[in-house]
């Protein structure tokens, strides 16, 4: 992971989260570049190996986003962590991880922004039905619009809840309660029917977590 990446994942990063945040970016063995808040510091350096029961290693392990607290076992103090993997061609590069002393507020994930041709309008993240990776941009299809997010796949997973939304293919996150019907396919492992009639695959690479996340 070069510095350009990493400049420009703490862009991103630095205008979501709180300052009480502290951010750690690795690559699959390592971390790569970390971020110390005045509330919170993990004291980890680049280099460091990435611990297993991290938010971290379980963002690698299970490459989906993982919101939870840590307890206290693994770096001496308890944690909330926000990782998502970084993904790339299918396969995962890394993860992010936003590092704070508590669950931030609920106002990060209540709302995103999109645009239409002229204008832009907020919209309830549960009024979305699913969103896809369309030419380097995200397309946002809602109950009412549509329309498109500055923002990639990866950097609104971090605030998108995860009992609301799932990751589904490199191309793909749905809202579960849009999903009309699960079915087999042959050219991936399962397809989507949402509400609004798209059909949606499911990829390989996503097939054991979203079952595992579904119960079935």
């Amino acid at each position: 992971m070069d510095t350009k990446t990493i400049n420009e994942i703490m862009q991103v990063i630095q205008e979501f989260f709180p300052e009480q945040a502290s951010i750690a970016i690795s690559n699959t063995r390592e971390y790569v570049y970390y971020q110390p808040s005045k509330r919170i510091d993990l004291k980890i350096l680049p280099g460091d190996s990435i611990k297993e029961g991290t938010a971290t290693h379980k963002a690698l392990v299970y490459g989906q986003k993982v919101n939870e607290f840590i307890d206290p076992d693994i770096f001496g103090v308890s944690y909330y962590g926000m990782s998502i993997p970084i993904i790339e061609e299918g396969k995962t590069k890394g993860a992010v991880t936003a590092i704070l002393p508590h669950q931030p507020s609920p106002f990060l994930s209540q709302y995103m922004t999109i645009k239409t041709e002229e204008n832009w309008y907020p919209i309830k993240h549960e009024q979305v039905i699913f969103l896809e990776t369309q030419l380097r941009k995200t397309f946002v299809k809602t109950e009412f619009k549509e329309g498109y997010h500055r923002l990639n796949l990866s950097e609104l997973e971090l605030f998108l809840s995860s009992e609301t939304f799932i990751r589904c293919h490199r191309s793909y996150i749905v809202n579960i309660a849009f999903i009309k019907e699960i079915q087999p396919d042959s050219h991936s492992t399962f397809l989507l029917e949402m509400t609004d009639g798209t059909r949606i695959p499911v990829s390989q690479r996503y097939a054991s977590y979203f079952r595992r996340s579904l119960g079935f």
